[in-house]
Formats: structure tokens, sequence, C-alpha cells
């Protein structure tokens, strides 16, 4: 095919797209079903109607081929999990009893038995859910799903085509199930596994899909030999069957790298690639193994993972220079659209100039379609577009609110010392037990508390006028007195004042920063029915005044035991926002660290004793690739030990990480220097407190007994457990007490029993420890 007809082929397509609604009809109808309110035949229904109001929109916007099975009612991966049948013996009866009860009993867990492990899906904020295989796993085709809305979608008169988690990735994500030798491979099942989805896409062949696409995203990581010939057996015997659609075989997030000719000699009809994040990287590749003469490229040259408007430009740039590398170029965004929110044009809140400089999914698939045409067409057909897109691009380089001296003039100023914390930790750790006069194995929270309905409903009546904002701290102060009040009586040692305040732990500190933008309708799916809004880091960062100090006063007013400062650290603010592209992460980063430590600074001269710095997203923003993580964790390292090194020795300060892969990361989490880290561990059963002990972490740390992300409250005979296997790696005089992550999403009635049980459980241990 020439470069001509393969541009005359062009055609727009998305990997995925937000699953929720505009006004996140999916979350209320779960939510529903899960406390009754909701039928099962209603919830379906509701979920239809999402799909066909999705899969309408993106075929109206002018999109070729709609993706199908991309969504769900809590996770993808859990899909796969139930497409080839790889439910774990726990859940089986509950699965067996009624699928969609055992579906969420596998997500969210039942008073009885326990969730499957939830992480982050590579270096996103979005967790999936964790398979557990062993050898003795069977793995069985189940393609209901999957068939019933390929056929929904073809029914509307679409072109469709099916999106599936490839099974070399789907085998790398899993972990060894319970009681399974921690040294067990999921990738040795890969023969087992080929067959069922062979089964699988025998069936949508039948049910009439002409493409599938199948996601291999851990491709996209370093990967041994092993991995590497795994992956072409995988796509050599899947392209060697004969009753089969075509094969659209997708990575994102990175460069390919060894895996890309692996890919490209395999019998698959397409690939598709992401041509963002890794353009150059990716472009030299696939140039350099002759391209994909006779096959179709997909081109991801829309970002899918953040806000900012395309240029324009230079995508079609990079898409001519594909046009002599592969048979057919389609042009789509990078990876699935279920990274941003849906609809840039619903925000009224948004200056409207700035608003022009955002593209949410619905702007990011004109986007697609817009270069599509370019690339078939010709720039002629598009000039209009292309003259606004150089306006918007101009306008918000040229902004104000993305530069000032001042910001950067600190920032510049900033040397090694200021984020080097004095004196060694050996040294302050006995000026904090003196000054804090704590327990052995203390028990604390992370630092959040549930957000009742009555905060919520005082914070909209706030926004709508209904009441002041005298009327509204009321509110407030009489929710940090219920939350201070409870901690006292449950016997907790270090509190917390419940963040009552707060509706995120982002986007509280946006709001009160310059160099943010607020949304009101950003939302992001973040896991099940959890969604967030990231606010939209464009601009130099600076604290105007103190944002947390007051609340935290206040609290401690209440009690003579220490109530922790909380504050959410400068990685996390740019992992959990839609950050600026216009400068280095790291010069960013060091912005809010700046901003940050100012707060901490004022938290400590107003009498708290105990500040809590968040750094959940370390991990999660870790690059995909080992060659490019030493730089950022040099970069994101300093920026913590900025935001905490200006106070004084018995100032103690703590730090949360949960929900991740925290093994790659413990000579990070001891380069933090925090005096303590509290860890998600209950549903790792205590994995990372073996780690920290293989390392020789020498600090305080407190690895999670209670997972709050399910709502079965843990006995105190449960919580025990955890903790005697805690202790077995760390020991008694730096180990802490604390749940896996903060409370905000829990109900009150759960919360109360499981504090209460975790402090029982703290008090049966100490009692155990040998007397001093």
């Amino acid at each position: 095919m020439t470069s001509e007809s393969a541009a005359a082929a062009a055609q727009p397509t998305v990997y995925g797209y937000p699953r929720q609604g505009r006004h996140r009809e999916l979350k209320k109808a779960i939510e529903g079903y899960w406390k009754g309110r909701v039928d099962a035949d209603g919830l379906r229904t509701a979920a239809a109607g999402l799909r066909r109001a999705n899969w309408q929109q993106l075929a109206g916007a002018g999109i070729h081929e709609v993706p199908t099975g991309d969504f769900s009612y809590y996770d993808h991966v859990l899909d796969t999990t139930v497409m080839v049948g790889a439910i774990p013996d726990r859940h089986r009866a509950a699965v067996d009893a009624d699928a969609l009860d055992g579906y969420f009993a596998m997500a969210r867990g039942t008073q009885d038995v326990a969730p499957l492990e939830m992480t982050k899906w590579f270096d996103t904020n979005y967790h999936y859910l964790v398979p557990e295989l062993g050898p003795d796993t069977v793995f069985t085709a189940d393609s209901t799903k999957q068939v019933a809305e390929l056929t929904e979608a073809l029914a509307l008169g679409l072109t469709a085509r099916p999106v599936l988690v490839g099974p070399v990735t789907y085998l790398l994500l899993a972990k060894p199930a319970p009681g399974v030798a921690p040294d067990f491979e999921p990738l040795t099942l890969l023969d087992r596994l080929l067959p069922v989805y062979a089964e699988v896409l025998a069936d949508l062949r039948a049910a009439g899909a002409g493409w599938v696409q199948l996601d291999e995203p851990a491709l996209v990581q370093d990967r041994t030999a092993a991995e590497l010939n795994a992956a072409a057996r995988a796509y050599r015997d899947l392209g060697a069957l004969t009753d089969r659609p075509r094969l659209l075989v997708a990575s994102y997030f990175d460069r390919l790298g060894d895996a890309l000719p692996v890919l490209a000699k395999a019998p698959v009809d397409g690939l598709a690639l992401d041509f963002t994040e890794a353009a150059a990287a990716n472009l030299d590749a696939l140039a350099a193994v002759g391209g994909l003469p006779g096959k179709r490229l997909v081109a991801g040259v829309v970002n899918g993972r953040n806000i900012w408007v395309n240029d324009l430009e230079k995508s079609l740039s990079v898409l001519g220079t594909l046009l002599g590398l592969a048979g057919r170029v389609d042009v789509a965004a990078s990876c699935s659209l279920l990274h941003v929110p849906l609809d840039a044009a619903a925000e009224r809140d948004i200056e409207p100039q700035i608003l022009r400089w955002l593209a949410f999914a619905r702007q990011k698939t004109a986007e697609v379609v817009t270069l599509a045409k370019g690339l078939a067409q010709g720039r002629d057909t598009i000039t209009a577009e292309l003259a606004a897109n150089r306006a918007d691009l101009a306008s918000r380089a040229a902004s104000p609110i993305t530069h000032d001296p001042a910001v950067r003039a600190r920032a510049a100023a900033v040397t090694e010392a200021d984020a080097r914390r004095f004196p060694p930790y050996g040294e302050r750790a006995s000026a904090q037990r003196h000054h804090l006069g704590l327990p052995l194995l203390p028990t604390t929270t992370i630092g959040s508390f549930p957000q009742t309905a009555e905060l919520r409903t005082a914070r909209a009546d706030l926004r709508s006028g209904r009441i002041d904002t005298a009327g509204y701290e009321e509110r407030v102060k009489a929710e940090i007195r219920e939350v201070i009040s409870f901690q006292e009586k449950a016997g907790l040692d270090v509190l917390v004042h419940g963040e009552a305040e707060r509706n995120d732990m982002v986007q509280y500190f946006a709001e009160q920063l310059t160099g943010y933008l607020a949304t009101q309708h950003g939302w992001v799916q973040s896991y099940g029915t959890r969604y967030v809004r990231p606010p939209i880091l464009a601009g130099d960062i600076s604290r105007p005044e103190p944002m947390t100090v007051r609340w935290t006063t206040y609290a401690q007013s209440l009690t003579s035991r220490p109530v922790k400062g909380m504050l959410t650290g400068p990685v996390t603010m740019l992992a959990w926002s839609f950050v600026r592209d216009d400068q280095p992460l790291g010069d960013t980063a060091r912005q809010v660290a700046l901003a940050l430590r100012d707060e901490v600074n004022d938290l400590e001269a107003a009498g708290t004793s105990v500040i809590q710095v968040d750094e959940p997203a370390l991990r999660e923003t870790l690059p995909l690739r080992s060659a490019d993580r030493p730089a950022y964790l040099a970069w994101a390292t300093e920026s913590f030990r900025l935001s905490t090194s200006g106070v004084r020795p018995d100032t103690q300060i703590h730090t949360h990480m949960c929900y991740a892969e925290f093994g790659d990361i413990v000579q990070a989490i001891d380069d933090l220097d925090a005096d303590v880290i509290s860890l998600e561990a209950a549903r790792s059963h205590m994995q990372v407190a073996r780690e920290l002990a293989a390392h020789g972490y020498p600090r305080e740390a407190g690895p999670g007994v209670y997972d709050i992300h399910s709502p079965r409250v843990p006995s105190a005979e449960e919580a025990a457990g955890l903790l005697r296997t805690g202790l077995r790696a760390i020991p008694a005089e730096r180990l802490w007490v604390n749940p896996d992550c903060g409370l905000k999403t829990r109900g009150w009635p759960e919360t109360r029993a499981s504090l209460e049980n975790l402090v029982s459980a703290a008090r049966t241990v100490r009692g155990e420890l040998p007397a001093s």
C-alpha cells in the first residue's frame, strides 16, 4: 500500500472511555445495589444505558470503531479474571450462588471472606484487583460479558472492536494465591491460559467481531528474555488460530523497547503504540524493524492521561512520519480515556480562555477525529482547527499564570542543605520519645474519618449559599469534637482531627495554592465506585496563607494527647493532579515542596508535635523503565525532605503510602528520612514489613492491620495476628499500629468497631511482650 493510500485509509478510534456517566450514574446505581435500593435488573439497565450513550457519543463525534468490553462494574482486570474462570477458592461458593454478588465479593470482600488485593495500574492512579493464581489453577472460558457488550454495540449499527486484557499482561499482573509458594511465577500458566483466550476469540468472531484488541501494557516495562519469549509464543499461537478475528495488540504508557520486534514479527494483524510518552523511542524502534508492512498501526498521538490540548501540528508531523512504516495508519488517543474526565464543556467556573487549554475525553475524541481527517484528506481540510489550536497553545505559553518570578527565584535558591534534616534519626528518635511519651506499639489512624452525609450536605449548602461560612465552620467543629471524643474513648494514642473540612486530600490544598485550577465535574475513577476530581496544576505554585493550622490547633485544644497535623506531600500533589507539561516535573515538585514547608513550619510553631506528610503516590509515579527511575527518585525524595526538614528534632515527621508494590522503592522510603511511615499491609499479609526488614530499614513503621477498602470489620484477634506477624520483622520499639489508609470512605459503625478492635489488638500484643 502506498503512503497516499495509507493516509486515505486513516480512521479515528479510541481504546476505552470513562465509565461513570455525566453525573456519575454508574456509581449511584452500583452503590444503590449494594444498599438494596436498586435490584440487579435495575443495575444492568442503568449500565446498558451508559454504554449505549458512550458509544453513540463516540460514533456521533466521528469515531469509526468504538471499543466494547472496556466498561466495568468495578475493574477490567477483575472482569478478565471472570472471563478466564480464575475465581479464588474462597469466592467460588459466592460466585456460584450469584454471579453478580460473587463479583462484588471478590472486589470488596464480605464479613467472612477477604477480597482480592488491590494495587495501582502501572503508573496511574487507577487501582485494579490482583489475580490470584497457583499451579493448580484451572482456567475456563466465560465470554458472556464480552459477547453481550459487542452484540449491544452491533445492534446499534456501529463498527465495534472488543478490548481485552492480553494474556501476557494478565499473568504478569497476577500474584501467587494464598498458600502458594511465594516464588511461583504465574507466567508459567501461559500454555494453560492460551486455549481459553482462543475460545473467547472464537466466540467474539462468531458474534460479529472483525477486530479484537489485546492490551499488553506490561510489555512496556523491563522484561526478561524468558518473558519476551513467552510473549512471542503467545502471539505466535493466537495468530496461528484459524477461527479468530483480526488481532490488534496494544501497548501504552511508555516505549516497547525489546518487545517491539517481538510483536512486529508475530502473526497478528496490527499494533497500537503510544506516540506521546515515548514518541521518539517507538518511532526509532519501529523504523529499525522495518515497520509493519501490510499491517495496521494505530498511532496513539493524543495524550490519554493528561488534560492539556493537543499540539495538532506536532501530532500531524508524527503521523506523517508513520505513513511509510505500516500498511495502514489509524489515529487514537495514547491509552484508554478512562484516565481523564468526561467533558471540559461542563465546567462553568474556569475562565473561558483558560478552558480552551483543556481537553477532557470528549475534546480528545474530537482531536483524534480532526487528526485522522487531516491525515486522510490533507491539512487544508482542517485549516480552521489548526489555527485555533495554535492560538490556544500560544495563549497558555504567554499567560502570567504559568510564570511567577518570585516563586521561581525562591526555588532556584534552594540548596542541598535545605533538603536535609538534622540531627540524624537516632538522636531525633530519642528526643521524640521523651517529648511524646508514647507506649510501645502506639496506635493511630492515617488521617481521615468518615465523610458523613451531614458533612457533604453542609459543604453543598455552603456552595449554594444556604448557609454562611460561620455556619459551615460550626458544623466542621462539631464533627472534629465528635472525632476527638471517639478516639479518646477508644484509647488511641496519637489522634487526628478527621479532616472534616476537606473535600479531597489533594483538591483541598490545591484550592488554597496559587497556580492550581479546580473543576466541578472533572471526575475520574480511582477504583470501583470511588471517583476523584484531580485539580489542574496549571502554573507556578505558592501558599498565600496557612491552610490547616487553625483546624489542627482547634483539635489539639480538645485533648491532652498529641494530634497529628495532616498534609499531602509534593509528589502526591503532582501525581493526583493533572500536572503541567511545560516544565520538568522536578521543578514543579520543588515549588509545591516549598509551599508545604511553610505549612509544616507554621504547624510546628502553633504547637503541633506530630506532622504527617502523605506520599501514597511515590511508588505509583515510579517510571515503568528502570533506567528512568534514579532521576525520578532523586527529585521525588528531595522534594519530600525539602517539605519536612525545617522542624526541630523533637517534632515527629510521619508519612504514609498505600496500595502499591513497595519492594521497588524501599531505598527511596529510607531516603525520605521520615521518622515514622505507615503503609498498606493487611491484604498483602504484612509483606511490606518483611521488605523493610530485609532492607534494614532503621526507622519506625506502621504496616496496616485494618483493610479500609473493604466493608468488613476485622476482629481483634485478626488484627493481633497481623501485628504478631509484623513483630517478626520490625521490633516493638519501632512498630506502630494503624489502619491501611484513611477512613473517609467508610461508615461510622464499621469504623468504630474496627478501631476498637485495633486498639484491643494492640493492648493484647503489648501485654505479650517481654518486660523490659
